[in-house]
């Protein structure tokens, strides 16, 4: 604090989370500095002397943790060297026996050459990891509303920044494989948020206003993906009483949409989120399974969600024949 603002920005922030929102605390933290000259001596020599991290790194791990006491901690720049370099476990090892969060702490797998999605709390693997099926440990996409940058750019052009279509597919297909999402967006030097990530953001916070239900709390279901329809991604209410279908296209003109994977029952009722219309007509495709659902009734336009819309599904199953990935994840859930 003897610096710049001569304040603890980073405790006032702390304060400010904790005592005006419920959202959990949680640092970034990346291990390297590019031009730091101890970082730079310990590469010329080929990582084999500790320099940067036992003067910088660690300490410094360890003041932000006593200080600030995090939920969370989401290390970065960890790429060059091997988890012995920085010594990793000693830390971590430090972190959940001894430090004042060991029993509230959770990290990421950023702690070391070949670590991430091998080793973590949660994975993340790298920027922007969206597998597409199911993973069972717990994992994180993280990615940027600006497409080829974390910070903000004055240059960036329109095209340069993902739709919120884009976004909202980020976030249905993740959440439906048993990821979180970390979305970024780069601030401006004077701190402010740009209108275009304030539009993104806004955006999101009202189809989530709609059809929340469908993301928060939820768990995967049987089936991530439709087995006819490549555009529905599922989630599972926790007491897995509700199944949601979330749709990314809806085509013009179209009175019907047919789902593969639910196999309805004699109470089955499906809704639309965002709807007034009330229980949809459905018909069974075969015995086996699949669902045709009549929207012939649904005006798209006078929906509360122009992107990207959810179907409830009550008193649906899936087929049996599910994986040994997806048995071990509700074993585990």
């Amino acid at each position: 604090m003897d610096v710049g603002p001569k304040r603890d920005l980073l405790g006032d922030l702390a304060n400010a989370i904790r005592n005006r929102t419920d959202i959990v605390f949680g640092l970034y933290h990346s291990m390297y500095e590019w031009f730091h000259p101890l970082y730079l001596e310990d590469k010329q020599n080929g990582f084999q002397t500790q320099y940067f991290p036992n003067m910088k790194t660690l300490p410094e791990l360890k003041e932000i943790v006593e200080n600030y006491k995090p939920s969370v901690i989401w290390s970065d720049g960890d790429w060059e060297a091997s988890d012995t370099y920085w010594n990793s476990t000693g830390f971590l090892a430090w972190l959940y026996n001894e430090s004042p969060v060991k029993d509230t702490v959770v990290v990421n797998d950023r702690w070391g050459n070949g670590i991430p999605c091998r080793h973590g709390g949660f994975y993340t693997c790298s920027d922007h990891y969206n597998p597409g099926h199911l993973v069972t440990h717990k994992w994180e996409n993280c990615f940027t509303i600006d497409k080829d940058s974390w910070g903000f750019r004055r240059t960036a052009k329109l095209d340069d920044y993902i739709t919120i279509q884009e976004l909202l597919k980020e976030l249905i297909t993740t959440v439906s494989t048993g990821g979180n999402v970390l979305i970024n967006v780069g601030p401006t030097s004077f701190g402010k948020i740009a209108p275009i990530f304030e539009e993104r953001l806004r955006q999101m916070g009202s189809w989530l206003k709609v059809n929340g239900e469908a993301i928060y709390s939820s768990i995967p279901w049987k089936y991530q993906n439709d087995t006819i329809n490549s555009n529905v991604w599922y989630t599972s209410s926790k007491d897995k009483q509700y199944v949601y279908a979330c749709l990314l296209v809806w085509s013009k003109d179209t009175t019907e949409i047919m789902l593969g994977a639910p196999i309805s029952s004699g109470s089955t009722r499906v809704t639309l989120l965002g709807s007034d219309v009330g229980p949809l007509k459905w018909h069974s495709v075969s015995a086996s399974g699949g669902i045709i659902i009549d929207v012939s009734n649904i005006k798209t336009y006078s929906l509360a969600s122009d992107w990207a819309w959810v179907f409830k599904l009550e008193s649906v199953s899936g087929s049996e024949l599910i994986t040994k990935k997806r048995k071990k994840y509700y074993n585990d859930n």
